[in-house]
């Protein structure tokens, strides 16, 4: 079986790869926001695609309250 890679974007943005192996795809991340997922494997594709968009809301909502409430500024 040869290897499958597809690169994976989130909002126009490359993020990362994901290589198709039996049980799933493991994604490598290429952007340092998603990092924690670097090397798991999912299922399907599309886990991946929602935990992009879960990690990508969570460290909006992050962005947000740093810059309504600096502690450190």
């Amino acid at each position: 079986m040869s290897m499958q890679r597809f690169a994976v974007e989130l909002k126009r943005r490359t993020v990362g790869i994901a290589v198709r192996l039996a049980g799933g795809f493991v994604f490598y991340a290429s952007d340092k926001a998603f990092e924690e997922m670097d090397g798991r494997t999912f299922a399907r594709a599309r886990e991946i695609e929602r935990q992009l968009k879960k990690i990508a809301k969570r460290k909006e909502l992050e962005r947000r309250q740093f810059q309504a409430n600096p502690r450190f500024a």
